[in-house]
């Protein structure tokens, strides 16, 4: 009988039913033969995806090369050169073709991706879409404009991996809504990027696609998940690209590739056509938001974003069109701010780019008054974690059956798959030497029942009126804080996923947050760093010493943060800090 069944299931996979019924019986030589046979099924498929790509970016060089030969006059550095703002003008006006914009982002994409390894689909239909926009009665905001897309974001005719192997034989029925605004906006989504195995991760790097390096310094990790978006962007191979944020993932490598993101408060944008790693998870508010080079591209893509097709699309979207008043006010703001949230000590240079650009804001005639987030161990230990894995990460772990675990993944799924009471044993032995460890590991057992879960969403509740209180209390607009960074050295991201707690807290809030870049590191940062401690001296302390030292010229940036749905406020607020530091730059 078991056997039987085993015939029925297997043979499509071309695995001997024997040798399964042996494994079944318990024959270790069996179990040998079992998990050699599986690890080369999953290396296949992985090969698979890899002529997937390589033949993606041979059609890349084929659509450029055939588009050169027919108009060798094309102004590639000129179009390069060029803002989103000023390249969508010059689109509508036709003083530039939508064609010779896309083959020179293409061509470009195509250099980058050699270099870093950020490019894992070419969408092919770009070209038909290409030829559809020009066909539209009405230019929409974004005409004629390439845009790059994380890997996971649904795309008709292309696969979502995530990273992970399970997700390989999926091929997209159908475009997600975000996908199909922007097209309906003019748009041309042209290739999907690069992100960490499953995403919960804040480096770039999976077995089927490889390591993401950072194009600023190669040694460096872009950042993740949305790594492959900020280093094709940093490398100037997109102009506006879309990542996607539980943690931090639009923001940390916008921050360690010296760009801007926006993580907009969820459901603000549509996130249905997305695959995810965690179905479910309600606790931490995932969601999906632009990436680009300077502020006004990332208003104007939720202004075109923010439309009735959106809101058609994805009813669960609130009918919100973009308010241009507010982006545009000159109303001085108040702002609070703090160098240190009390988990993760700041590095140097992170704690400088708070302090400086508190100065500039001050000097402009904004107001600024100190702010400390109440209770932030509560917060990233019980809230965000316990949150997030409310499931003691079973969830998770369902996806890596069948995978084979990064390098770069390895020791946070490693902790992950320990049984909850070995945790707890390790929790409470590790309690009185690495207490901020000991606390994480409790968190990582999850909430143990359905009764606990919904517990647990009224103490995320409770949390957020606490919050509210204050910020009322103080009568603030916005927020400044530091973000993770500068860009950590390759190895270090999939070891200090703990280190998102700058992040994370608007997450678990579901409050909108901008990443704007301020200075870069300077010779007197490392020097300083030498002497970092951090707050408990434990092993990951020392770790993010390590993962920012040698970062010498790479960019700092700051943290924005607005309440929930006044995304208009966040981008308003990132715009002053954009330009009081172009305003130093220039004076300089």
């Amino acid at each position: 009988m078991i056997q039987k069944k085993l015939v029925e299931i297997l043979p499509k996979d071309g695995i001997n039913p024997h040798a399964a019924l042996a494994v079944a019986c318990g024959s270790a030589a069996a179990v040998v033969v079992w998990k050699w046979v599986a690890r080369k099924r999953i290396l296949a498929k992985m090969e698979e995806a890899r002529r997937w790509r390589d033949d993606s970016l041979e059609q890349m060089e084929k659509v450029v090369w055939k588009f050169k030969q027919k108009n060798s006059g094309v102004q590639s550095e000129f179009i390069l050169s060029l803002s989103l703002m000023e390249l969508a003008e010059k689109l509508r006006d036709e003083s530039l073709s939508p064609e010779s914009v896309l083959y020179t982002y293409v061509k470009k994409a195509l250099e980058v991706t050699r270099e870093v390894n950020c490019v894992t689909d070419f969408i092919h239909g770009c070209e038909e879409q290409l030829q559809e926009v020009k066909k539209q009665k009405e230019k929409g905001l974004l005409y004629g404009i390439p845009v790059s897309i994380k890997d996971h974001i649904g795309c008709k005719g292309h696969i979502s991996t995530a990273g992970l192997v399970q997700f390989l034989g999926n091929v997209e029925d159908n475009d997600s809504v975000i996908v199909k605004v922007l097209k309906k906006q003019g748009a041309i989504p042209f290739v999907k990027t690069n992100t960490s195995q499953s995403m919960i991760n804040i480096d770039c790097s999976n077995l089927i696609f490889g390591q993401t390096a950072n194009p600023l310094n190669h040694k460096k990790s872009p950042g993740g998940s949305s790594g492959g978006e900020g280093a094709l962007l940093a490398g100037g191979g997109s102009i506006l690209g879309f990542g996607t944020d539980v943690a931090g993932s639009i923001r940390v490598p916008s921050s360690f590739c010296g760009l801007c993101g926006l993580k907009p408060t969820g459901s603000r944008l549509s996130t249905l056509g997305l695959v995810g790693p965690i179905g479910g998870m309600k606790s931490v508010i995932a969601t999906i938001g632009p990436m680009a080079r300077d502020v006004d591209s990332l208003a104007l893509c939720m202004k075109a974003l923010l439309c009735d097709e959106l809101f058609h699309l994805d009813p669960s979207v609130p009918p919100m069109p973009f308010k241009d008043e507010i982006y545009s006010s000159s109303k001085p703001l108040r702002i609070g701010y703090y160098e240190d949230d009390g988990y993760f000590q700041p590095c140097p240079s992170m704690k400088r780019a708070v302090r400086e650009t508190k100065n500039l804001l001050q000097i402009t005639g904004h107001t600024l008054i100190p702010f400390v987030p109440p209770r932030l161990n509560y917060v990233v230990d019980e809230l965000f974690s316990r949150g997030l894995f409310s499931d003691g990460a079973a969830n998770l772990l369902d996806k890596f059956k069948g995978d084979i675990v990064d390098p770069n993944l390895k020791s946070q799924i490693n902790c992950y798959r320990l049984p909850s009471l070995v945790k707890r044993i390790l929790a409470f032995l590790l309690k009185p030497v690495y207490p901020r460890i000991a606390r994480d590991l409790n968190a990582l057992c999850g909430v143990g029942s359905a009764k606990n879960l919904w517990k647990h969403h009224v103490a995320v509740a409770t949390y957020r009126e606490e919050f509210l209180a204050k910020w009322r209390k103080l009568k603030l607009d916005v927020i400044l804080c530091p973000t993770l960074g500068p860009a950590f050295n390759e190895g270090y991201p999939g070891k200090l996923f703990a280190a998102t707690s700058y992040t994370n807290l608007y997450n678990v809030l579901n409050f909108p947050a901008g990443i704007v870049p301020v200075t870069t590191v300077t010779q007197d940062d490392e020097e300083e760093l030498k002497h970092y401690r951090g707050h408990y001296g434990d092993p990951w302390d020392k770790r993010l010493k390590e993962a920012v030292k040698d970062a010498v010229g790479l960019p700092v940036a700051v943290q924005c943060v607005a309440l929930s749905w006044q995304e208009e406020l966040c981008l308003r607020f990132m715009k002053e800090v954009e330009t009081v530091v172009h305003e130093r730059r220039t004076q300089k």
